[in-house]
């Protein structure tokens, strides 16, 4: 397995590249803006292959590099399905499975420090975000944090695992990069409280700064979404409205671009193919089988996914491949459901 721990000093923040060949396909945890181009850097000389990027929560202190990252690689990004991030093109819950080749990520809910914290764990590895740092934890006064919800996240969700867990967080302000569950338990000073009111006055009576980069980081990290606007200028959008009238003609066929996790669970526009992102390319090109249900005389494909982030690199991937009746819905199975579209299991 290939795993790199970088880190910008000017926030602090530990971002996590993983992994595992022989395909190639990676995936990163909270990358920051400005170090952008060194992850490119090093996914180049890796010969690894972005798939997806994600973030543990809204951040505060940094602007978030997922938007710059899709941008480049077109690659899938990823948040908790609290986030107030406008649109990223995944969104996860607690039990869910964040997958790549070679790699799986579990997901749990771990708010406290914000809302919409998640951690991941991953082969005796835990990438916890703000929740639980090295010898501290992730300050609970802004963005809807909670002393009491961080509480259960450290002690009923976290401490939990195994004490060999290596934890990872998401920052550090010592020089520490790694720790683990077992030294959290015994050494980390704000884990030495009798109850969760003894917490909640620890964390309620820190007096901290602002971070310096909130009043910029966390607009720009609630805005990183894919301006889906361009691809309907072009005339490859169909509204969630119209698109209610497609279902059943015989030709249009319909994409699912999701994974099969998220069609369980949020079900599918009935009628629709399956075709998940990630083979997009080899079923576009020559002999794939997107391309040969357009090869059908007057037959459109229309794409979609969870918001329309997915299937709006889709449908330009697949006008750039030549298939020029390609379009997709504006806004995804979100925007088909509060038009009124029918769902099934």
């Amino acid at each position: 397995m290939i795993f790199r721990q970088l880190f910008d000093g000017v926030s602090g923040t530990y971002t996590y590249l993983l992994a595992s060949r022989p395909g190639g396909e990676a995936l990163i945890i909270d990358p920051v803006l400005e170090k952008v181009d060194r992850y490119m850097q090093l996914v180049r000389e890796l010969d690894l292959k972005l798939v997806k990027a994600i973030d543990t929560h809204l951040h505060a202190d940094h602007v978030t590099g997922l938007g710059a990252l899709r941008d480049q690689t077109r690659c899938i990004t990823v948040m908790g399905e609290q986030t107030k991030a406008d649109v990223v093109a995944m969104r996860v819950a607690e039990g869910d499975r964040i997958a790549i080749e070679g790699l799986k990520l579990d997901v749990l809910y771990t708010p406290g420090h914000t809302d919409d914290s998640y951690s991941f764990v991953m082969d005796g590895r835990v990438f916890t975000g703000d929740t639980l740092l090295i010898r501290g934890t992730g300050r609970t006064d802004f963005q809807n944090g909670d002393p009491r919800a961080q509480y259960d996240s450290i002690f009923n969700k976290l401490l939990r695992l195994p004490d060999e867990t290596l934890v990872y967080p998401a920052h550090d302000y010592k020089g520490d990069t790694v720790s683990t569950i077992g030294e959290e338990r015994h050494f980390n000073p704000r884990l030495r409280v009798r109850s969760i009111d003894d917490y909640v006055d620890l964390m309620n009576n820190l007096n901290l700064p602002n971070p310096k980069m909130m009043d910029v980081a966390v607009p720009a990290n609630m805005q990183v979404g894919l301006h889906q606007d361009e691809v309907a200028r072009r005339g490859w959008a169909v509204s969630a409205a119209e698109s209610l009238t497609l279902g059943g003609r015989g030709d249009v066929t319909l994409v699912d671009l999701r994974e099969t996790g998220e069609r369980e669970r949020h079900g599918v526009i009935p009628g629709s193919l399956h075709a998940p992102y990630a083979e997009l390319q080899a079923n576009i090109a020559a002999g794939g089988a997107l391309r040969t249900f357009a090869g059908a005389e007057g037959r459109r494909i229309v794409f979609y996914c969870a918001f329309g982030e997915r299937s709006a690199m889709a449908v330009q991937a697949a006008q750039d491949a030549g298939l020029t009746a390609a379009a997709h819905i504006e806004g995804g199975i979100d925007a088909w459901k509060r038009a009124g579209g029918p769902i099934e299991a």
